[in-house]
């Protein structure tokens, strides 16, 4: 069986140029970044006039040890929408270097239905990482060198809230001092990294609408607190200018292909758990206007990566919604429901049916919570039994929602046609659109309400720290911004060892934060952190590239 890189690495791939066209994207707009990748200019979406396609959301269950193939099955819909004679198109996030070289290995679909070139995705791409990182890093640059040259703003350094990022696990880097060394090092201060993907500018450049919608937003960051408790922006450093120039053009998103040749944008990676799990709203509306099929994916489980693309992504945008895809794997919902990854492949129908309440947790938030109309798509492995199969359908099916099987993983697009009708169906169904919350009510009612309507639970927790960052930012007028939840992915609650569908759980909020320039609120939650670790085999160990420049490994 031929892996993930092998079958990329053997399927011609088209010119980009070709793939522009079959977009609909002028070479006017098309900025080359090699033969396979291209830049799409943003006065695309000043200048068209074309109306918008429907929006297809992909989701997915809680992830497990097990898998679920959220981008895969991202892509085998569009492919198969293109199949069906569906003028459709993708829109994904970038992968990030750290789960690159971390535990995933890669990023960008499985089998055949991946975007290509895979291995350009999945490292430096075109670059818009590292100018991500560079923005975040000159600010913090030159907010250390405000305090050094004499601190005119009178910044307390025990205040400072900015910090480093780099595109990599590294919990070395997490809690470090610097500034040691003398008098003309730098003023010595507790300091920190954040991932790359974890970092405001991340956030920034996926909601921006424009240059000047960047460099506004850029302008509001908040780096820290003078000593008497004003906060201090990148505008009041003179920053936003220089960073917006070094993000012009990461800001511009990225055109690739599918295996089947459908085009795909690819830009932006915030991480669902700790960051708001979306790619940019410039790509997201670039596929809009070129397709009458624009899917897209938000990270992680629908309680992280589909409660922040709905709450905040469409909220800022003003998107809605026309369909909703909830991904699982019965080997997944077996995991759920308390079997080892090393028995996921014997059939389990107790243990499915103790895991299912997780997917229909899901779905029920999806069509309830949010109004959306939603199909089940099962990612179909060779161990799954007729049994396993009919019991998640059954259960599906009481909850008014339909269940189709994938399986693009091993036939391309072909493999999706069943998910794609009802993904076509289901566009043409009323939709009663809503929020899980109004953003005008307080931050405490916000965070109770993702808590008791999305995750289930009795309600949220404040610790001390907390209460007191809650009354700072409503005083500071930042009560009115939506939330984004900083949680563990792999449960309801903030303890990833709670599967399947818990209750009676309370979530912790250890420290709130203001994210002013993407202009939503951070609660951090449980022991989650911004800045991952690796673990002990790293994906790393097994890439490599040979004479020939061929790189092995990635997965």
């Amino acid at each position: 069986m031929l892996t993930d890189i092998e079958i990329a690495q053997s399927t011609p791939m088209k010119p980009i140029g070709d793939i522009a066209k079959t977009a609909g994207v002028a070479e006017e707009y098309l900025e080359y970044y090699g033969r396979y990748k291209a830049k799409i200019d943003y006065r695309l979406l000043n200048e068209t006039q074309a109306p918008n396609g429907k929006l297809i959301l992909v989701t997915a269950i809680n992830p497990t040890p097990a898998g679920e193939g959220k981008t895969t099955t991202t892509v085998g819909l569009a492919d198969a929408l293109r199949r069906m004679g569906k003028n459709a198109l993708v829109a994904l996030r970038e992968p990030s270097l750290g789960p690159v070289f971390g535990v995933k290995g890669g990023a960008a679909g499985g089998g055949y239905a991946q975007v290509v070139p895979m291995e350009d995705i999945n490292l430096h791409f075109t670059g818009d990482f590292h100018a991500i990182g560079a923005a975040n890093n000159l600010l913090a640059a030159m907010l250390d060198n405000h305090i050094q040259q004499g601190n005119a703003l009178g910044i307390d350094v025990k205040r400072i809230t900015w910090k480093r990022c780099v595109d990599m696990n590294d919990r070395q880097l997490r809690n470090v001092v610097d500034g040691l060394g003398g008098r003309m090092q730098g003023v010595p201060r507790e300091d920190g990294f954040d991932i790359t993907v974890a970092s405001e500018v991340m956030a920034v450049l996926c909601l921006a609408t424009s240059i000047t919608d960047l460099k506004e937003r850029l302008s509001r960051i908040i780096v820290g607190y003078t000593y008497d408790e004003k906060p201090v922006t990148a505008g009041d450093l003179k920053a936003a200018g220089a960073m917006a120039a070094l993000l012009k053009d990461a800001l511009k998103p990225n055109l690739v292909q599918t295996l089947e040749g459908t085009p795909a944008f690819i830009h932006g990676g915030p991480f669902a758990n700790i960051a708001h799990g979306c790619n940019s709203i410039m790509a997201t509306r670039m596929a809009l206007k070129l397709g009458d099929y624009a899917i897209t994916e938000a990270g992680f489980g629908a309680d992280l990566g589909a409660e922040k693309f709905l709450d905040i992504k469409c909220r800022m945008a003003g998107l809605t919604p026309d369909a909703v895809v909830v991904v699982a794997t019965v080997r997944a919902l077996k995991h759920h429901g308390g079997v080892a990854k090393a028995d996921l492949n014997t059939e389990n129908l107790e243990a499915l049916e103790r895991g299912l309440p997780n997917l229909l947790r899901h779905v029920e938030n999806i069509t309830k919570v949010y109004g959306l109309p939603c199909v089940v798509a099962i990612n179909r492995f060779p161990t799954d039994t007729e049994a396993e199969l009919k019991l998640v359908e059954d259960k599906c099916r009481a909850l008014g929602v339909n269940v189709a099987l994938s399986e693009v993983w091993g036939k391309g697009g072909e493999g999706g046609l069943a998910l794609a009708e009802e993904v076509v169906r289901l566009c043409e169904q009323p939709n009663d659109f809503r929020f899980a919350y109004d953003a005008a009510a307080s931050i405490e009612e916000k965070l109770n309400a993702i808590v008791t309507k999305v995750y289930h639970g009795d309600g949220v927790v404040l610790t001390p720290n907390a209460r007191k960052q809650m009354a700072q930012l409503t005083d500071l007028g930042f009560g009115a911004l939506p939330i984004c939840m900083a949680k563990t992915q792999y449960s309801f609650s903030d303890d990833q060892k709670l599967l399947g569908a818990p209750d009676g759980f309370t979530v912790t909020v250890r420290n709130i934060k203001v994210s002013a320039g993407a202009g939503f609120l951070v609660a951090l939650t449980g022991d989650i952190m911004t800045m991952p670790g690796l673990p002990k085999v790293p994906a790393a160990e097994k890439i490599d590239v040979d004479e020939n420049g061929k790189i092995t490994g990635l997965f």
